[in-house]
């Protein structure tokens, strides 16, 4: 079996953006693999948190992996902070990372824009990642197409220890949703779903209820033609809310548009808000069910035992082979 490792940052509600591109991939894998789902508090601290509101939010998250089909029984899920060695390989690989590929890093770029200084930690964000992926020997990464860049420099720093040093880490391969699936602010199609904007209608989140759903799939931009047409380019919004509808229904894109041909945005955007309200009802209510249980702080924790056995190991061997210890 092939080991597949990811995480998501327990940082605001999950939206259905992180669930598409990232949270169903990992139930796919979890019958043919073995698979490590990891919340990833570390990262989320290269930006100032509040406390509590961040312990929250870890568990909320360890909550949704479950609740959308994430099988204890079948993967390891736990808290990256609770495992050591994502820390310690950390040091050891921004000691064989170089500064100009980490400033060539787009989203180090778009977040310190108009910044005249930027945290040490947002810029050398990118070799945390590669030391999470590369702690657990991981074969299979699956992640959000906007992470291509992070998986190809791990697989670079990887690639490079191995030639310089000793064999020392798998390189691991990027499994990313197909072209033309990625999907967009609801209020600006120009700009991918992202949990931190400040308008709540731009985003579906996992946990929104039923009103909420309508409300932001009603707002959501289209175009003044009127047509339901898939089409990027020319209508970025509207094609967008396609990508919604085909990845919740199952439906095809071609036949989503020949299903609403010579009928109008209004009726679209009707039958999109009850698809999208029907697929996140199982996983709300999954999500209520485990959420204040004893149970899962009990999978946290086990689960942070054996991802930590399996770092030990990889630890030993880097520290080996960089002549580390005595």
């Amino acid at each position: 079996m092939k080991r597949v490792f990811s995480g998501v940052q327990p940082t605001g509600n999950i939206h259905i953006g992180n669930y598409l591109g990232a949270l169903k991939q990992f139930v796919e894998l979890q019958d043919e693999n073995q698979c490590i789902y990891c919340i990833v508090d570390l990262h989320s601290i290269t930006v100032p948190q509040d406390p509590r509101e961040l312990r929250k939010h870890i568990l909320d998250v360890a909550a949704l992996y479950m609740a959308v089909g994430i099988d204890p029984e079948k993967s390891i899920i736990f808290v990256q902070s609770d495992v050591s060695g994502h820390a310690e390989l950390s040091w050891i690989l921004t000691c064989n990372s170089y500064t100009g590929e980490l400033s060539r890093m787009t989203q180090f770029k778009d977040k310190s824009k108009g910044r005249e200084s930027a945290p040490a930690g947002l810029f050398t964000y990118p070799i945390l990642m590669a030391a999470d992926i590369l702690l657990y020997d991981s074969d299979i990464v699956p992640v959000g197409n906007d992470q291509k860049q992070h998986i190809e420099l791990c697989r670079d720093i990887a690639i490079r220890v191995n030639n310089t040093v000793k064999k020392t880490f798998v390189v691991p391969e990027g499994r990313f949703l197909k072209a033309g699936a990625r999907i967009m602010a609801l209020d600006d199609p120009s700009s991918k779903m992202s949990k931190s904007a400040e308008n709540i209608h731009s985003r579906i989140s996992l946990l929104d209820d039923d009103g909420k759903i309508k409300k932001s799939i009603m707002r959501a931009t289209t175009d003044s033609e009127g047509e339901i047409r898939f089409d990027p380019e020319a209508k970025p919004g509207i094609s967008n809310l396609m990508n919604i509808y085909s990845a919740f229904s199952g439906e095809s894109l071609e036949d989503i548009q020949t299903s609403y041909s010579g009928k109008g945005y209004g009726d679209f955007k009707k039958d999109l808000v009850g698809i999208v309200q029907e697929a996140m009802a199982p996983i709300k209510k999954n999500f209520n069910e485990i959420r204040e249980t004893q149970e899962l702080k009990d999978i946290l924790t086990l689960g942070a035992e054996k991802a930590g056995a399996i770092a030990e190991k990889t630890m030993k061997r880097v520290k080996e082979n960089f002549g580390l210890g005595f």
